[in-house]
C-alpha cells in the first residue's frame, strides 16, 4: 500500500518525471483562457443586450441571428469551423493584399471563439436582466436629464447586475468546461494535459481523478468569488430567505 501510494505521489510529483506541473500549468491555461473568453463575451452580451433593446429592426434581426445560431450549434463544431475557417479567411486577405500568411495563435483563437460564443449567451441573460428593471427607474432618469452613457452607468447597471449575476455566474461554470474542448486547435489546457499525462504513462484513473480535482477546486473558488460579489451588488436589498 504504502509503495502504491509512494508511485501515485511520484506520479503527481510537480518536478520531471512528475506530470504535477503539467496539469498545475494546464489548470492555469484553463482559468487564462476562461477569464478572458468571459470578458469578451461580457463585452459582446452588453452590446448585444443593448442593441436588442435599442429598438433598430436591422441591429435586432442581425443579433437574433447570432444568438439563435450560436445557441443552435454546439460548441465544439463552432470552435473547429471559427478557427479553420476564420485562419482560411485571414489568410485569404492577407494574400489579397500580397502580405505573407499567419499561423493563429492557439490561445488567441481560443479566446477568441469562446468569447464569441459566450456572447451569445450573456446577450440573452443580460437582455433578460435589463427587461426585469421597471421602467419607472429608467424614465426618471431620463427625467433628470441623464444621457444614455451616465443612463447606464447609475441607473441600468446597478439594477441589472443583481438580476444578472446568477446567469453570469452559470455561464462562468459552462465556458470553464468548455475550454476543454479547445484542445482540437492544438492548445495545451487541462484536459489535454491530462490525456497526454494518461496516455504516457498509462496511469489515466490517477490523473483524470487528479484533473477533476483540480476542475473542482476551480469550481469551489469561483463559487466564492460570486458569492462576494453577489453581496456587494445586493447591499442595501432585502434578503430573500
Amino acid at each position: 500500500m504504502a509503495a502504491a501510494q509512494q508511485g501515485i505521489l511520484d506520479l503527481l510529483s510537480p518536478y520531471p518525471p512528475g506530470w504535477g506541473g503539467v496539469l498545475l500549468t494546464g489548470a492555469v491555461s484553463t482559468v487564462a483562457i476562461s477569464a478572458c473568453a468571459f470578458a469578451i463575451g461580457l463585452l459582446l452580451g452588453t452590446g448585444g443586450a443593448l442593441g436588442k433593446l435599442s429598438g433598430n429592426r436591422a441591429l435586432r434581426l442581425v443579433l437574433d441571428l447570432y444568438t439563435t445560431v450560436i445557441r443552435a450549434v454546439p460548441e465544439l463544431i463552432l470552435i473547429v469551423g471559427l478557427y479553420y475557417a476564420g485562419t482560411d479567411g485571414l489568410n485569404r486577405l492577407l494574400a489579397a493584399m500580397d502580405l505573407p500568411p499567419v499561423e493563429v495563435n492557439g490561445f488567441v483563437a481560443a479566446v477568441a471563439v469562446l468569447g464569441f460564443v459566450q456572447g451569445a449567451y450573456m446577450t440573452e441573460v443580460l437582455r433578460g436582466a435589463i427587461l426585469a428593471i421597471p421602467t419607472g427607474q429608467i424614465e426618471a432618469a431620463k427625467a433628470f436629464g441623464m444621457g444614455p452613457v451616465l443612463r447606464f452607468r447609475r441607473v441600468l447597471l446597478p439594477a441589472l447586475l443583481p438580476n444578472a449575476l446568477p446567469g453570469l455566474a452559470n455561464l462562468w461554470m459552462s465556458v470553464t468546461k468548455d475550454s476543454a474542448l479547445v484542445a482540437v486547435v492544438g492548445y495545451q489546457e487541462l484536459a489535454l494535459a491530462t490525456r497526454l499525462a494518461g496516455a504516457s504513462t498509462k496511469h489515466y484513473f490517477v490523473f483524470f481523478l487528479a484533473s477533476a480535482l483540480l476542475y473542482l477546486a476551480i469550481t469551489l473558488v469561483s463559487n466564492v468569488a460570486f458569492k462576494l460579489i453577489e453581496g456587494r451588488v445586493r447591499r442595501g436589498q432585502p434578503r430573500l430567505a
